[in-house]
């Protein structure tokens, strides 16, 4: 299983972007899908969530009403589409998929040890 992230890039405050994921390999579709992101010097933490069969998303508070998580089923990818950006989501984003068959659990979506396969992540700096 191949999982790549795409789109990140330099921006200034208040720009835009659109993250892109595609997982390759993957036995049948995966019942959910995340974002991570890791700022400089901190740990990986959880941006959003998509539960693939009833489209339920999650998403982290600081991001709640300025990125968006969804899903082309079309092209088996990923978006995270990013607005009104602030210098401290400068990160590396990274794209998660479950195990086949992995289980969604609401209340653990955020957690890295809910998925199984990571990209290598996509850089974000905002500047201010």
């Amino acid at each position: 299983v191949q999982v790549t992230e795409s789109g990140g890039d330099s921006v200034q405050a208040g720009g835009s972007l659109r993250l892109s994921c595609v997982v390759s390999g993957y036995i049948g579709v995966p019942t959910y899908m995340g974002w991570f992101g890791q700022a400089p010097g901190k740990e990986r933490e959880g941006v959003a969530a998509l539960e693939t069969w009833f489209g339920h998303t999650y998403g982290a508070d600081s991001v709640t009403g300025r990125f968006t998580i969804s899903r082309d089923n079309t092209k088996n990818t990923l978006y995270l589409q990013m607005n009104d950006l602030k210098p401290e989501a400068t990160a590396i984003y990274y794209c998660a998929a479950p195990a086949r068959g992995g289980l969604f659990s609401p209340q653990h979506w955020a957690r890295e040890g809910s998925y199984e396969y990571w990209g290598q992540g996509t850089h974000v700096t905002v500047s201010s």
